[in-house]
């Protein structure tokens, strides 16, 4: 029987650099068992799989699934210089300000 998905709890989303330099975004509701998984395991990120091992090198802890899901997506957005910036202390929200919101159109 399958797992019921919480979406309330605590969430994190990160960012783990890999063994060659490059940057992962993901989200999970255990971060110690996501990076486990990452360095370890079959589930991590197909991205991953070949660049082990993963650093953990920023997080940033949410109370609500969709809201670190939201935030998830706009850093998968961001550049790597931008990525870089806000591992090295740059303000999220500064980063943010400058990546526009796509929206469907209602029809």
């Amino acid at each position: 029987m399958p797992r019921k998905f919480k979406r309330k709890g605590r969430f994190w989303v990160y960012i783990v650099r890999c063994k060659d330099g490059t940057y992962y975004t993901g989200s999970t509701s255990n971060l110690k068992r996501r990076i486990a998984e990452h360095n370890e395991g079959k589930k991590g990120a197909r991205y991953t799989r070949y660049k082990r091992p993963v650093k953990l090198v920023w997080r940033l802890e949410y109370r609500q699934f969709k809201s670190a899901f939201k935030l998830e997506m706009r850093i998968k957005k961001l550049t790597r210089l931008q990525k870089e910036m806000l591992v090295r202390g740059r303000r999220l929200d500064k980063l943010l300000s400058g990546i526009k919101r796509y929206k469907k159109k209602r029809s």
